[in-house]
């Protein structure tokens, strides 16, 4: 009886091994099919007049320099904003609040947030941003609409990674004698460093990948603008251009060659961010 039992928990594991492996094996080739086809269709289209130069009615050229400013201004602007409030909401739920119902309740409304829709998202900041606090259509109010797309994403793995970080840690940094503060900045953060640079590639992805919201909010235009004029300007992203060059245009070489450079630049940023946090965990240990 016992070898019998013992036989079908072997099979049934053998079982869930083979789909573990064969869900591994149809992910894998999703995305190694989604990655070829998008580089085999847009890198022979990539060129430096495409890349270096803005589109020009005048010479019939189309060149996507200032979308490619747009959108790491927007980068930078949503980062600056919401890693400093996500981070510090989740310190303070995690390690300063006291009262669990509040905390549970914000919890709540950051799950919530987080699977509402980009278009809402859009309308709300067209409502808030552009209108009621007079900004117009700018780069700087589709920044601070995705600082609210992206802050549930950034508070809750923050918090999530901060409730990894063992007690014994805190228990020994306050029996040395450091303050509250000084073991949350010198011991529990550093920890827990991983948790925020994942948080903080999750944003990046959904900043580039966003289109929906930032039609409302940061306009269409091509202009080739520095840093601070950029921010109080319209302007479109990488993700706006290829979707009105695909959709309204019909220019499908174009979008897919502004595709496999989203594609690229993903992972130039998300190099750099992963880098940061090594140099950063090198320094604190």
């Amino acid at each position: 009886m016992i070898e019998r039992i013992s036989g079908k928990r072997k099979a049934w594991c053998a079982v869930l091994k083979g789909l573990c492996i064969v869900s591994l094996a149809i992910v894998t080739a999703l995305t190694v099919f989604m990655l070829l086809y998008v580089l085999v269709r847009g890198v022979p289209y990539i060129t430096p007049q495409l890349l270096f130069t803005s589109p020009s009615v005048l010479r019939n050229s189309i060149g996507i320099l200032p979308d490619i400013l747009n959108t790491i201004y927007i980068v930078i602007a949503t980062l600056v904003v919401v890693l400093p409030i996500g981070v510090g909401a989740a310190i303070y739920l995690n390690e300063y609040a006291t009262n669990r119902k509040v905390v549970e309740m914000i919890e709540f409304a950051a799950e919530t947030l987080s699977g509402i829709p980009s278009i809402i998202y859009g309308l709300v900041g067209m409502l808030v941003f552009v209108q009621f606090c007079s900004l117009g259509t700018s780069l700087l109010a589709g920044a601070l609409t995705l600082v609210i797309m992206n802050l549930p994403t950034i508070m809750r793995t923050t918090q999530e990674s901060l409730k990894t970080v063992p007690e014994s840690y805190r228990e020994g940094a306050f029996a040395l004698g450091a303050g509250k503060w000084r073991v949350i900045r010198t011991v529990v953060l550093p920890a827990c460093i991983n948790g925020i640079i994942t948080g903080c590639i999750l944003s990046i992805g959904r900043i580039l990948s966003e289109s929906a919201a930032l039609l409302f909010t940061a306009g269409f235009a091509h202009n080739v603008n520095g840093f601070i004029k950029g921010m109080g300007s319209a302007g479109a992203t990488l993700t706006v251009a290829l979707y009105v060059y695909a959709s309204e245009r019909g220019e499908f070489d174009i979008a897919f060659a502004i595709a496999a450079i989203l594609m690229v630049l993903t992972v130039i940023i998300n190099l750099l961010t992963t880098y940061m946090g090594k140099l950063m965990q090198r320094r604190n240990g």
